[in-house]
């Protein structure tokens, strides 16, 4: 956090090594940026985002991780993080992103694939990806949801279960998860699909 006061025009008034600290913290500073650990103890640094953001929705949040899968990302920028920065980034990094999110701006790290950002919009909506979905993917993906197998599905879509399997390929691909399982999940956690 040196770097920030070093890098004029930032002063860091506070830090923080807990979620529920953090929260204290905000309360107490009102602080116009605050680069949020994502993995604190106790209370996480995506609920310590949200919790935040509910009492003072103008305060900017970067999120800093060691992850920086697009799933990482999305749920980061869901939860109301105007910047993502990874650990692993140079320091100069996060100095751009304090910038650029005073600014008005979002800032991604160097490195986090360029789809992740526009799939997600201007202002952090990850439903937003579901855009690139046709009518017959969103189809497959609410019976999957529901619990049908490929044949199950095929049969509702008058489709052949092969083509099942390609419109799930291709759901997998464009929501960047790895299996079925994964798919469900995040068709759930990010309400691209209601249950």
């Amino acid at each position: 956090m040196a770097l920030l006061n070093r890098a004029g025009g930032m002063t860091v008034v506070g830090f923080a090594e807990t979620g529920e600290e953090a929260v204290l913290a905000a309360r107490r500073f009102s602080p116009d940026v605050i680069v949020m650990d994502l993995v604190l103890p106790a209370l996480n640094g995506l609920d310590a985002t949200r919790l935040i953001l509910s009492e003072w929705p103008l305060t900017h949040i970067i999120a800093l991780s060691a992850c920086h899968t697009s799933e990482h990302v999305h749920r980061a920028l869901r939860a109301g993080a105007r910047g993502y920065v990874t650990k692993t980034s140079a320091a100069s990094d996060l100095v751009a992103a304090v910038k650029a999110v005073i600014a008005g701006d979002r800032y991604i790290s160097a490195g986090i694939m360029p789809v992740t950002v526009e799939a997600l919009g201007n202002r952090s909506s990850p439903t937003r990806s579901c855009e690139h979905l046709s009518e017959r993917e969103f189809a497959v993906l609410r019976l999957l949801v529901a619990g049908l197998s490929s044949t199950q599905i095929a049969l509702k879509l008058s489709v052949s279960p092969k083509s099942v399997d390609t419109y799930r390929h291709r759901l997998m691909v464009k929501l960047g998860v790895a299996n079925r399982a994964e798919l469900i999940r995040v068709a759930v956690e990010y309400e691209l699909i209601s249950v």
